[in-house]
């Protein structure tokens, strides 16, 4: 607590904002105003049991005449009560999206500051349709609706004071890459969130970078970190056999990212939901590397590759939602590119679909920037994609390193 002259102790209170804006100093007879990017200089308010209301009504009269200059506009003490009520808004949101709204809230409990009303979670069924537009994945859809009734019956058991049957909501993903995990997921967000599981239903997508440190303490910090602001939604840990890979050393910290994460899956066991995601023999490896993991996992959920006409249709939606289209003898020359390819080591699946449609785009706008006129085109010809560009653009992919 701060003294003032009259012995009267001020409580300080720091607002941070990330948008310039001014505020007066009411330990001083003129207006302070704060410009930048930065921290602003602590707002003093009076520890006593005056009304927000009332601080503003002293400040002005201290100001003499009730309004302060802020960038040679005039602000009476109701205006600049709006302002700071949208600096704290602004702070609060911003804490809030980082797992720091609790303390926050403590710190301007005294304050008359409110979030935007929450929007409103989409109805399940809703959700439900958008995975079921999904491209294959049949097993995977069967899994998720087998998971989503498991848990509203046994919401249901509960309210009735039924004994409820041992079973979490954390997953096992278990697939290559561009098999849709990270995809399911959000939608799986979603659906937590409109059961009543979930509070926010956000997903926080994470790697090993971003849990395991490099020297002592570290790691348990920032593992804590990813898990607040995963609170009320999902964590989703990507390649999560990284945080025990084969033949670690004594100094890796990857074992203690995942203590702290067992720890934090019971603390919060009400309010986070942690997914892991791999290729599933390293997934397996994973699992293994400690006693308790694998039974804090309620399912397993495996992400099979996409086959060839699946991956056509995957890249034929693309493109129908970029406004493109293809020549008559397009589809069978992506057939043909999918059938090469799908079965390489390291093949990308959906990621590769979308690769491969990306650089027939530009191998197109290269083709008809040299043979025509560019403002001599029309809509057709600027959105059809022919056989010539899809097979120029696996060929431009092919002399890539393929990912191992």
């Amino acid at each position: 607590m701060a003294s003032t002259a009259n012995g009267a102790e001020r409580l300080p209170l720091l607002i941070m904002a990330t948008t310039p804006l001014a505020l007066v100093d009411a330990r001083r007879h003129d207006p302070v105003v704060e410009v930048g990017h930065h921290p602003i200089e602590p707002l003093v308010a009076r520890s006593d049991a005056l009304s927000v209301d009332a601080r503003m009504q002293r400040r002005s009269r201290v100001l003499g005449g009730g309004v302060a200059t802020v960038f040679g506009v005039a602000l009476n003490p109701e205006e600049l009560r709006k302002k700071l009520q949208e600096a704290g808004e602004a702070a609060r949101k911003a804490a809030n999206d980082r797992g720091l709204d609790e303390k926050l809230n403590d710190a301007l409990g005294g304050l008359p500051i409110s979030l935007p009303p929450a929007t409103k979670p989409r109805p399940l069924e809703e959700v439900q349709a958008d995975l079921d537009r999904l491209v294959g994945l049949h097993t995977v859809k069967e899994q998720v609706r087998t998971q989503i009734a498991f848990l509203q019956i046994q919401a249901r058991r509960a309210e009735h004071g039924l004994t409820e049957v041992a079973g979490g909501q954390h997953l096992v993903f278990m697939g290559n890459p561009g098999t849709g995990k990270t995809t399911v997921a959000r939608l799986l967000a979603e659906m937590y969130r409109s059961i009543g599981l979930l509070k926010k239903g956000h997903l926080v997508e994470v790697d090993r970078a971003d849990l395991v440190g490099q020297y002592v303490g570290h790691t348990a910090n920032k593992t804590n970190k990813a898990v607040k602001r995963a609170l009320d939604g999902i964590l989703f840990i990507d390649e999560a056999y990284s945080l025990s890979p084969d033949g670690i050393g004594r100094n890796d910290f990857g074992p203690e990212a995942i203590e702290t994460l067992l720890k934090r899956m019971e603390d919060h066991r009400d309010r986070l939901v942690v997914i892991v995601a791999g290729y599933p023999k390293l997934m397996e490896q994973f699992l293994k590397s400690n006693p308790g993991l694998r039974s804090r996992f309620s399912r397993e959920i495996e992400f099979p590759d996409y086959t060839a006409e699946e991956l056509v249709e995957i890249l034929i939606n693309m493109a129908d939602q970029a406004d493109y289209q293809l020549d008559s003898t397009a589809k069978a020359t992506l057939q043909r590119i999918f059938t090469a390819t799908s079965g390489r080591k390291g093949f990308g699946n959906a990621r590769y679909a979308r690769t491969l449609f990306e650089q027939s785009i530009n191998r197109q706008a290269l083709r008809l920037a040299q043979d025509r006129d560019i403002a001599s085109l029309g809509p057709t010809i600027v959105s059809t994609l022919r056989s010539v560009d899809l097979d120029a653009a696996a060929t431009l992919l092919e002399k890539r390193p393929q990912s191992s």
